[in-house]
């Protein structure tokens, strides 16, 4: 959206901060909400439909909604296959094949750990959803100092690496190829 359609997002913005504040202060949780608003809507549906036969009048129009099996294969072959490679990935990242992917997922698992205990998932969402309507806008106007900074970044880790590089990780290397030839 990148804010082309201004009073969308913002309408967004406010709408989700309204509710926000509302659960916050009221202490009511999203599932508590939707299991209330699903109870009024079969306890009202179940009245119309005993008034309509008492009155002798039409019941609610309800639509027939059925799955067809067509929907329910497709679904579960889709979802076989992604839970499929997820495991494949996880069995090689156990297995000590991908070290580098192990650093990433141990990365971002700890980066929502640390997330995790500082915040609630209400909080956690309505930020997330402030971050990904602003910061695209914010990137789209200030592109090229964002940019420039980034390199500036960019080029200081690959100097940091470097240093560590020589000064630890070699050392680490050495040591372990050390060992193997003991062995």
């Amino acid at each position: 959206m990148l804010w082309r359609q201004r009073n969308l997002t913002v309408g967004i913005l406010f709408v989700t901060l309204a509710a926000w504040v509302v659960f916050e202060r009221s202490g009511y949780t999203l599932l508590s909400l939707l299991a209330n608003v699903l109870l009024l809507l079969f306890v009202i549906l179940f009245l119309w439909a005993k008034a309509a036969a008492i009155l002798n009048r039409p019941p609610p129009p309800l639509p027939n909604l059925q799955l067809t099996e067509e929907v329910v294969n497709e679904a579960a072959a889709l979802v076989r296959t992604r839970v499929n490679t997820l495991l494949s990935v996880s069995h090689n990242i156990a297995l000590g094949k991908d070290p580098k992917l192990f650093l990433k997922v141990a990365a971002c698992l700890w980066l929502i750990s640390v997330i995790g205990g500082c915040t609630d998932v209400l909080t956690l969402g309505y930020t997330s959803l402030v971050i990904v309507l602003t910061v695209p806008a914010l990137y789209e106007r200030y592109e090229d100092p964002i940019d420039r900074y980034l390199i500036m970044g960019y080029v200081e880790l690959r100097r940091l690496y470097a240093r560590l590089d020589a000064e630890c990780f070699s050392k680490i290397r050495k040591w372990i190829l050390e060992k193997r030839k003991l062995n």
